[in-house]
């Protein structure tokens, strides 16, 4: 039995067939009830079966939200349902990359479904915002670009979105901070516009409402996200930022953590997201300062005079900073005074309270510990051996000294000369650059100290040597030992090398070979007196020669680098002369040995792969670093030049520019000027490059507001007039129905009168006919005693007649008055003159009836003349005619009268009319104004590009592209 009821009972509906069923009946449907009950049976298949969806209903999921945009409960299930569809389940069946992709395409595609998107951003409702929010960050995941060209080409699109932040709901807001990070990313248009909508001002009132950086959330984190990526790499945006007063917001942020305490109480104690707040602000800055782009010195200067270098360095000083905090600090005040002479000068009277401590006297006589000055704390932080922080922060303080006397002459030389006097003097030995590289060798090996003490020393006398004839010049002068007592005399070169030559020997750590092979191989290349100083120990050659054969790729790479700069800028008048070294290295063993090493050095990964790696003190596993500088170096020049060297003739001395005793430093300085009157001459007009393409985005901004926002006018307009043209047209269709069933109640009323008198004139006649019988035979008997007087009655009574006629004829002129006015309506409603005709020939057909009963009448007056009898009778029957004559007259008289109020609502309807169209005639003149509004600011645009173009500015095609279908659309307005 039930195998049967199962055989018989329908077949089961599939998922696909429903949906099916639920897409067309969402397309099809009239009712608004009926799609939204439709789309509420697509969202619950939505998440399992997002193919199907997509593909039976999305654009009618798209339509139903422009076509029932205004009902929120519609329009919040189509939202909910679309963005089910880019984040199905991924157990589903269909679920896969390429419906987010298909489903972007359906969106980016037409530029109307994107508008709608950003149409809802203007209703109240939350969930429509942020829906669409959310929505439009989907599609730009998978349509990055497309997205980007939709929104900048929508009306007022960048304008809703930033007025979005204003939000109070912390979920639209946050909504909208992560979609304009996300859009602004990679387009600088969009990040022009988005920073002339006031989003700066809006991102830092929002840091303020969140908490600041040390009570804010991760809300704090995307607005710093959002701010980075308005200023990556657009000089535009970062003048405004500067001109627009923002950099004193920066600076109080800052300083609201660079002053906090050292010991926090729980109650004021930061909140986890702190840390990365102040590291994204801090990045944020960073962003200012990068070296070589547009803007940089300005950005210096206004940082610097708002007083943040002081606070980055205060952060970076106060013990409760995290580290990460500190070496990001450090690296911006690196950033802030790298290339700016002003700044590097006052840069050195900076005082801070140090980090590490000494142990001998405090400073100025205090207890505890005082201010130094900021030189010296860095120094302490890089090379001190009671140093323990970590390897980032001491490469960041070493990036600091290294900003410190960059492409400033004066103050490497300082610097210098500092560092030789505290050498020879034999005073501060712990925090001497010279002195730990010239002795902290002997020192490691004793001790087992830090080996990134001699690296870091290593490094920055490297950059102070770097292309400076002058200082290597001064640093030759160092020597030790004094030659009148009989000591021997050793140069600082003969003691580096002995270093480095000790090192290789004794298989000293990699760091510290590295060191010294690049302070020397800098020092050495295209300086023949320092390798003549080196070459004075001709067992050092022999040494790094026997290195070649050592197990270690890194150890061989050095000594070969080492042993091609001695050969290559050796002279014949060399303690080793040019000629004795080429047969040490051109030996085919040793040539053989010489290019592979180069070959190994150039493949090695720490140099192949170049990267600074973060690493601590404590950790076990050995590590060796080099310098950016020299890798670039070794890259550019040396292992070319090396490799060729190694096959010259020994006779053939390598070509340099003469500077023996010195160099001329009227000349040098002289060119030094120059070469700086360039530089400020080039940073002006990139200053006024800036300037003039921040002015030009200034105005096309402006300028594209100021279109759209006429656009918008005229659509508002346009719909105004639309709206009030579908009003007229359905009042004048309520007017003609309201007179229409007038005219057909006075047809009607007509008709009940007519059938009424004629009704009454019927039986009056059979009346007057059975009395006129009657005076008949009464007649006869007295027709001769009356004769007389009956003949002087008739003429009475032919001038009663005559008056009556007069008013009837009076009644008549008026009634055909009232049907020129009739007429005159129904010129201006066509279906009202029909049914006043249908009227009037009626009133005419009573008319007629009229004159019939005055013939019948004056047939019973003939009547009366030839019996001669009733002649008394006959004079009450006539009264009695009068009086039915005056009920006709009162009822034509009512007749007129709601012809009258006929006539003025044919009036009023004219006079509302009039008001229409006068109304319509004014809308149309506005909308000619705003045309010629539009003109005009396009013939303004034209003569700025003119102008633009004489100044030697060039147009981009994209703007004449933009006026073309500005124009085009004025054209189909018109």
């Amino acid at each position: 039995m039930l195998r049967m009821l199962e055989a018989q009972a329908p077949a089961k509906q599939t998922a696909t067939d429903t949906i099916r069923t639920l897409g067309d009946r969402l397309n099809t449907a009239t009712l608004l009830e009926d799609r939204r009950a439709a789309i509420f049976g697509l969202r619950s298949f939505a998440k399992e079966y997002p193919a199907s969806v997509a593909s039976g209903a999305l654009r009618g999921l798209i339509g139903c939200l422009a076509r029932d945009v205004e009902d929120v409960d519609t329009v919040k299930p189509v939202l909910e349902t679309l963005l089910m569809l880019f984040s199905p389940n991924e157990d589903s069946p269909e679920a896969s990359e390429d419906i987010a992709l298909w489903l972007a395409d359906e969106f980016t595609q037409r530029q109307d479904n994107i508008q709608i998107l950003l149409d809802l951003l203007d209703t109240p409702d939350f969930y429509s915002r942020l829906y669409s929010l959310q929505l439009l960050s989907a599609i730009f995941a998978a349509r990055p670009e497309r997205t980007q060209e939709c929104v900048l080409s929508a009306a007022l699109g960048v304008s809703r979105l930033v007025a979005t932040l204003d939000d109070s709901r912390d979920a639209i807001r946050n909504a909208c901070l992560l979609l304009l990070s996300d859009v602004a990313q990679s387009s600088t248009e969009l990040q022009k516009l988005i920073a002339f909508e006031n989003a700066f001002e809006r991102i830092f009132a929002l840091i303020d409402v969140e908490g600041s950086l040390n009570l804010g959330g991760i809300v704090v984190q995307d607005c710093l996200d959002l701010l980075a990526n308005l200023v990556r790499h657009n000089a535009s945006n970062q003048s405004l930022f500067r001109e627009s007063g923002c950099v004193a917001k920066l600076s109080k942020l800052l300083q609201s953590v660079s002053k906090a305490p050292e010991n926090r109480d729980e109650e004021t104690w930061p909140s986890q997201q702190s840390a990365k707040n102040v590291w994204g602000l801090l990045a944020v800055i960073r962003l200012f300062l990068v070296e070589g782009n547009f803007g940089t010195d300005e950005n210096q200067t206004i940082f610097y005079k708002h007083g943040m270098l002081q606070q980055a360095l205060n952060l970076a000083f106060n013990g409760a900073t995290e580290l990460p905090i500190k070496a990001e600090a450090l690296s911006t005040c690196a950033d802030m005074i790298r290339r700016n002479p002003e700044i590097q000068t006052s840069f050195a009277q900076l005082q801070v309270s140090p980090v590490v401590e000494k142990s001998a006297h405090p400073p100025n006589g205090m207890n505890g510990i005082g201010k130094v000055y900021i030189i010296d704390a860095l120094l302490d932080l890089v090379i001190s051996p009671t140093s323990k922080v970590s390897f980032d922060i001491r490469l960041a303080a070493c990036e600091c000294i290294k900003a410190y006397f960059d492409n400033h002459a004066q103050i490497r030389l300082h610097f210098l000369n500092r560092a030789i006097d505290g050498h020879m003097s034999g005073e501060d030995e712990t925090a001497n650059v010279l002195t730990t590289l010239i002795r902290g060798s002997g020192e490691f090996r004793q001790k087992n100290t830090d080996p990134y003490r001699i690296w870091f020393a290593s490094v920055i006398v490297f950059h102070l040597l770097w292309e400076d004839p002058e200082a290597k010049h001064r640093l030759q002068t160092v020597s030790e030992g004094d030659a009148s007592s009989g000591e021997e005399v050793i140069t600082c070169i003969q003691s580096l090398a002995a270093n480095l030559i000790t090192g290789i020997q004794n298989n000293d750590d990699e760091r510290t070979l590295i060191a010294y092979a690049t302070v020397l191989t800098g020092w050495l290349f295209e300086d023949p007196p320092a390798v003549n100083d080196f070459l004075t120990e001709a067992s050092n050659v022999q040494i790094l020669k026997h290195a070649l054969s050592s197990p270690h790729p890194l150890t061989r790479g050095l000594s070969a680098i080492l042993l091609g700069t001695l050969y290559e800028f050796s002279t014949k008048d060399s303690p080793l002369p040019r000629r004795s070294l080429a047969p040490l290295l051109t030996t085919p063993q040793t040539r053989t040995l010489y290019l592979a090493s180069l070959t190994a050095l150039r493949h090695l990964p720490l140099i192949r792969d170049f990267d600074l790696l973060p690493s601590h003190p404590d950790d076990p596993a050995p590590r060796a670093f080099f310098d950016p500088t020299f890798v670039s170096f070794l890259k550019d020049h040396a292992f070319s030049r090396l490799t060729r060297a190694i096959d010259r003739d020994p006779r053939r001395e390598a070509a340099l520019p003469t500077h023996e005793g010195g160099i001329d430093r009227d000349a040098l300085d002289e060119l030094r000027a120059r070469l700086g009157e360039a530089e400020a001459k080039a940073r002006e007009f990139e200053s006024k490059a800036v300037e003039l393409e921040r002015g030009l985005g200034t105005e096309q901004a402006l300028r594209r507001r100021e279109g759209e926002t006429a656009a918008a006018e005229v659509r508002r307009i346009t719909s105004v007039n639309e709206a009030l043209r579908r009003a007229h047209e359905e009042e004048i269709v309520e007017t003609k129905g309201r007179l229409g069933a007038e005219i057909e109640s006075v047809r009607v009323e007509g008709e009940k009168v007519l059938k009424r008198v004629r009704g009454e004139g019927e039986k009056r006649i059979k009346e007057l006919e059975r009395e006129v019988e009657e005076i008949r035979v009464a007649a006869k008997k007295e027709a001769e005693r009356t004769k007389e007087y009956y003949e002087r009655m008739v003429g009475g009574l032919r001038s009663g007649k005559r008056d009556v006629e007069a008013r009837l004829q009076e009644a008549l002129d008026g009634h055909e008055g009232l049907a020129k006015e009739l007429d005159e309506a129904e010129q201006a409603l066509k279906e009202a003159r029909e049914s006043e005709a249908n009227a009037r020939t009626e009133l005419g057909a009573v008319k007629a009836e009229l004159e019939k009963r005055v013939k019948e009448v004056e047939e019973l007056k003939a009547s009366e003349t030839t019996l001669k009898e009733g002649l008394e009778d006959e004079k009450t029957k006539v009264s009695m005619l009068e009086k039915e004559v005056a009920e006709l007259e009162k009822e034509v008289a009512q007749l007129g009268s709601r012809t009258d109020g006929l006539n003025k609502a044919v009036e009023k309807e004219k006079k509302l009319a009039a008001e229409k169209e006068e109304a319509r005639k004014a809308a149309q003149t506005e909308l000619d104004d705003l045309l010629l509004i539009l003109s005009e600011l396009e013939e303004k645009r034209a003569k700025d590009k003119k102008r633009l173009k004489e100044l030697g500015e060039e147009v981009s095609d994209g703007e004449d592209e933009d006026e073309d279908e500005e124009e085009e659309e004025e054209a189909d307005v018109e």
